[in-house]
C-alpha cells in the first residue's frame, strides 16, 4: 500500500488529497485513515507540509459531507436505498445508523468520521431530516477538522508504523468516541452553568 500513496501522493499532490477525501467520505471505497495516517508520516520525513496536509484533508472531508448533505436534503431516502448498496451502504447500516441518529443526531454528526461506515451515512440523514444549514456546518465541519487532524497527528506518530492506524482505530475507537461525548456534554453542561450564572 506504502508504494501506491506515495505514487499517488507525488503525482497528485495536494489536489489529490482534497478529491480522494471527499470521494471517499462521499461513500467510495477509499482508504481514508489509512491515507491520513501515510500523510502524517509523510510530514514528519518532510515530503508534504502539516498545514497544507491538514487544509487539503479538511476541505476534501468538509466537501464530501457537504455534498452528501445536499443529496439527502435535495433526493431523499428513495435515493439512498437506490443507489446505496452500489457504495456499500446496506440496508441494515442504513437502519442501524438512522436509529443512531434519531437518538443522538447532530452528536452523531460530529463523531461519525471515527466510526467506519458510519460517516458516510450521517450527512444524507441529516439532509434527509431537514436539519438546519448553521447547525449542519457547525457540528459536521469541526468533526471533519479533527478527525483530519487526528488521524495525521497519528500517522506522524507512529512513523514508519503508520499502516497500524487502522488496527489501532478499529481497536481504540469507540473509546476516543466516548471521551468526545464525555468532552462534550462536560462542555454544554459548563455552558449552560455559565448562562444560568449570568
Amino acid at each position: 500500500m506504502e508504494q501506491h500513496l506515495t505514487y499517488f501522493i507525488s503525482h497528485y499532490g495536494y489536489v489529490g488529497i482534497y478529491a480522494a477525501l471527499a470521494l471517499g467520505v462521499i461513500g467510495l471505497p477509499l482508504p481514508d485513515e489509512a491515507l491520513m495516517a501515510f500523510l502524517g508520516y509523510m510530514v514528519s520525513k518532510g515530503n508534504v507540509l502539516f498545514s497544507l496536509s491538514l487544509l487539503s484533508a479538511f476541505l476534501g472531508s468538509a466537501t464530501g459531507i457537504t455534498v452528501s448533505y445536499i443529496l439527502g436534503l435535495k433526493l431523499g431516502l428513495p435515493f439512498l436505498k437506490k443507489y446505496g448498496p452500489k457504495i456499500h451502504i446496506t440496508e441494515q447500516k442504513l437502519q442501524w445508523t438512522h436509529n443512531l441518529f434519531e437518538k443522538y443526531g447532530s452528536v452523531l454528526l460530529f463523531i461519525g468520521y471515527f466510526i467506519p461506515g458510519i460517516r458516510h451515512i450521517t450527512a444524507y440523514l441529516a439532509g434527509i431530516s431537514g436539519m438546519e444549514r448553521r447547525t449542519f456546518a457547525l457540528f459536521a465541519y469541526s468533526g471533519a477538522l479533527l478527525w483530519s487532524f487526528s488521524f495525521i497527528m497519528l500517522g506522524r506518530a507512529l512513523g514508519e508504523n503508520w499502516h497500524r492506524v487502522e488496527r489501532i482505530a478499529h481497536r481504540y475507537g469507540w473509546y476516543l468516541i466516548i471521551c468526545i461525548v464525555l468532552l462534550g456534554l462536560v462542555s454544554a453542561l459548563l455552558l449552560r452553568l455559565r448562562r444560568s450564572r449570568a
